[in-house]
């Protein structure tokens, strides 16, 4: 498998984005994209059933693979990544899903599943905690399923869940593991040949920092070769049909060639910053956060905390829950009056908390400014609701 190395400091290579007046958009996805990817999207139409169409494919397809450290092909889809989670459920061989399931993308996954005619189970943990895998095991151990659903990066919440243990977990029971992995490749380490992922799906419009509208999995060979057998695998979605196309640098369908082109040419520039290191650049960034967090608490007396319990906080994107009595929408309107825009809270969390997404090809630097902008507007809050500590 080709890897790519290091070529440039990531912190120099995406600085004007972070300078600019654009570069102030910190939601967990959409990200923000930078004015020389957006600018591919202008490009004159190209016919995909074409040799030039196949190169820039196989290009596409080595670079998705850098990302994923995977040496199968990496299939791309004009969907969002919801509909490679249909995929990687019509695709399963016959038999009830487990479904671990600690916020709202979890959720989603097992929703799918049941929409398919599956029969799930869940392991459910309240919102914010991580999975006992004692659990995790005994439900295992009860049933024989087709595969375990499981979100690497719940973006609902900010919790990573180590799927490389999940997946040996249940291939000792001799069951797959499907992963959402939509905010984590990209900026949160993932491995899939090495940690023996079975499908993994993921999204264009988080941390790979392209526009949304392209969904991404990787299917492990004998994943495939299981679909074969299966006779209502579906059309659009058909994984045996992606698998064979993409052996000739194709799609099954007609493919969002603009998209492709922003595609191909981020995919360069992942390339030469390399994966390792974005992933290092994704920690410091979640870590100035967390550290931030829990500044403000000391330097303005004010009761925020981080969602996700230490030892498994995303990368990717930071849920901050508010004190009592701070309305989140208030805050994030005063956060954009001053230049920055932040998610709001999801689900069972959206009335008490606010997500920073710091992803895809933000700094180090313009994030601090973002977190600045949103400690004063916090401070001003805090102070007119009369929320700060004595």
């Amino acid at each position: 498998m080709r890897r790519r190395g290091v070529h440039c400091n990531p912190s120099t290579r995406f600085a004007a984005m972070s300078d600019a007046p654009f570069g102030t958009f910190f939601v967990p996805g959409p990200t923000e994209v930078r004015p020389e990817i957006l600018a591919q999207l202008t490009r004159p139409m190209m016919q995909h059933r074409n040799r030039a169409f196949e190169a820039m494919f196989a290009r596409i397809d080595a670079g998705l693979r850098d990302v994923l450290l995977t040496a199968r092909p990496v299939y791309v889809g004009a969907t969002s990544a919801t509909g490679f989670m249909e995929m990687a459920i019509r695709n399963a061989a016959a038999g009830p899903i487990l479904s671990l399931v600690n916020g709202g993308f979890s959720e989603r996954f097992a929703l799918v599943a049941e929409s398919c005619g599956r029969q799930v189970e869940r392991v459910v943990v309240p919102w914010g905690a991580t999975f006992d895998l004692n659990a995790v095991e005994d439900a295992l151990t009860q049933t024989r399923f087709a595969a375990v659903t499981v979100a690497q990066s719940e973006t609902s919440t900010g919790v990573l869940t180590d799927v490389h243990e999940v997946a040996e977990l249940a291939h000792r029971h001799g069951t797959i593991v499907l992963v959402d992995s939509v905010s984590g490749a990209g900026g949160a380490k993932i491995t899939v040949d090495g940690w023996g992922l079975d499908y993994v799906l993921t999204g264009s419009q988080k941390a790979l920092a392209l526009p949304a509208g392209l969904a991404f999995a990787v299917a492990s060979a004998e994943y495939v070769d299981r679909a074969r057998s299966l006779p209502d695998r579906g059309f659009y979605f058909d994984i045996v049909q992606y698998d064979k196309f993409a052996a000739r640098n194709q799609t099954p369908s007609t493919p969002a060639t603009s998209l492709l082109y922003a595609l191909e040419a981020q995919m360069g520039d992942i390339g030469r910053e390399g994966i390792e290191r974005r992933w290092e650049r994704h920690l410091a960034m979640r870590d100035a956060t967390i550290e931030w967090v829990y500044g403000l608490r000391e330097r303005r007396g004010v009761d925020v905390s981080v969602v996700a319990p230490e030892g498994a906080r995303s990368p990717t994107v930071t849920v901050i829950r508010l004190p009592l009595g701070m309305s989140p929408v208030e805050l994030r309107n005063a956060i954009e009056v001053r230049g920055y825009t932040i998610g709001g809270g999801y689900g069972e969390l959206a009335a008490t908390t606010v997500r920073i997404g710091h992803m895809g090809d933000h700094t180090l630097e313009g994030l601090r400014r973002c977190l600045h902008a949103c400690e004063t507007a916090i401070a001003e809050l805090a102070e007119r609701r009369r929320l700060v500590r004595a």
